[in-house]
């Protein structure tokens, strides 16, 4: 869990204990480690559904996770090109922004 998602989880848990609750118990307790589902396939689902939706502030994120977990920045540009037919070209392009940050920021951390 990087800085940003430690301090949404401490946000959660003072001002709304039940959702943090739920979040840690259910969310990523069951739902994302059931076994019916590979980690890197539940992170090119979630990136999805968070493109489709416009979710732009959860995607950076989850963009993280998702080459943690096994998927490469080219997989997921491709998934994107993909989404522009189906979700849309304006919501597309701020997620691959979103990619190319992320991706920057990757190469500059290690180098």
């Amino acid at each position: 869990m990087d800085t940003k998602e430690q301090h949404l989880m401490e946000l959660f848990a003072k001002i709304a204990p039940q959702f943090h609750q739920l979040t840690e118990e259910v969310l990523f307790g069951q739902v994302w480690r059931d076994e019916s589902l590979s980690p890197r396939d539940r992170s090119l689902i979630t990136v999805t559904a968070l493109v489709t939706l416009n979710r732009m502030e959860q995607l950076p994120g989850h963009l993280v996770r998702a080459i943690g977990n096994g998927l490469t920045v080219k997989e997921l540009s491709a998934t994107m090109t993909h989404l522009a037919f189906y979700a849309g070209w304006p919501v597309t392009a701020s997620a691959i922004e979103r990619l190319n940050d992320m991706s920057h920021r990757r190469n500059d951390l290690c180098q």
